[in-house]
């Protein structure tokens, strides 16, 4: 049985006035379009294709909005990196984004989903440039862990840890596996319950 059993697809949104209401707390979720970012919140969250998954890389071009229960939601921004998309589209993808991080209140917390096999990208420390810059905190998921064997998983966990310093904390992570699923719906719950606010 799913922890979050409210947990529901809120909508959509193309333009930054198509936001939900920026009430309550939210937890975005960012990562490069083959990372497994909608295996891993559907993991997280125990609800089988809440986020939609897809063989093709770059499913997620709008950011949406789930609620995980009632003033709490989850997040789910576009992919980047991979996605085979015009450069019209990877631009408006950067002025919606900008739109969002600028604006939300509401934001608590950001998780990074990164594929363990690779390290972090140039998007993905813009990604920690917008928390630092912001205030809010920011977790790592080294996700398809499975992949790796236990010596190559330590190590990548450890040059994570190395390269990130005090900017984020990060975990190995595999949705097929269920490995660490725990862990990361724990650092889930401690932003979605923080009651850290955004630096002006």
């Amino acid at each position: 049985m799913s922890e979050y059993p409210q947990a529901n697809f809120l909508s959509s949104a193309h333009r930054v006035d198509q936001f939900v209401e920026d009430a309550g707390t939210e937890v975005a979720f960012a990562g490069r379009s083959n990372s497994g970012k909608s295996s891993a919140i559907n993991a997280i969250l125990n609800r089988r294709n809440l986020a939609r998954t897809a063989k093709n890389p770059g499913r997620t071009q709008l950011i949406n909005f789930f609620s995980v229960r009632q003033g709490q939601r989850l997040v789910d921004l576009p992919g980047y990196g991979y996605a085979r998309v015009s450069k019209e589209l990877q631009r408006h993808w950067r002025q919606l984004l900008d739109g969002y991080f600028d604006r939300r209140q509401s934001l608590a917390g950001l998780f990074i989903v990164v594929d363990s096999r690779r390290s972090l990208g140039d998007f993905d420390w813009q990604m920690l440039d917008w928390a630092g810059r912001i205030g809010f905190p920011a977790h790592v998921l080294l996700t398809k862990a499975d992949k790796l064997n236990r010596k190559d998983g330590a190590a990548a966990l450890t040059k994570a840890r190395r390269e990130l310093r005090d900017e984020a904390s990060a975990q190995l992570f595999s949705a097929t596996k269920n490995l660490e699923v725990d862990k990361a719906r724990r650092r889930l719950e401690e932003f979605l319950h923080s009651q850290r606010r955004r630096a002006s």
